[in-house]
């Protein structure tokens, strides 16, 4: 089975077209290689896949006949993504909320004089 059918076939991708996509530019790695779309994947291969800032890791249990369902996904991979990956994509967003919330724009006047009498006193 191809890769991007494989991506696509356990829920990775919603659509096999995003799974060809990644692939082309690198992001799909089986057994330490780059990859293109059309490789073969076969059972006890070992994927890397690179999708919102995580390194998502797999070894391929079985190959299934189509997309399946997402309560079936486990019988066909094995995922070995480890939680600090998850964590630090967390921690990313909640510092992304904590100084300015999505959709107040720019920073004003006085945010602006606030950052440089902040950065003024760490020199």
């Amino acid at each position: 089975m191809r890769i991007d059918k494989y991506l696509w076939s356990t829920r990775y991708f919603k659509t096999r077209n995003l799974a060809s996509t990644a692939c082309k530019k690198g992001h799909v790695r089986v057994n330490g290689q780059v990859v293109k779309p059309s490789r073969e994947v076969y059972p006890q291969d070992e994927i890397v896949l690179r999708k919102e800032q995580i390194n998502h890791e797999l070894r391929v249990l079985d190959l299934p006949e189509s997309r399946v369902g997402a309560k079936l996904v486990n019988l066909y991979r094995e995922d070995t993504t480890p939680a600090e990956a998850f964590e630090h994509n967390e921690l990313l967003r909640q510092a992304k909320e904590y100084y300015r919330k999505k959709g107040t724009g720019r920073p004003t006047k006085k945010d602006r004089r606030d950052i440089e009498e902040y950065l003024d006193d760490d020199e």
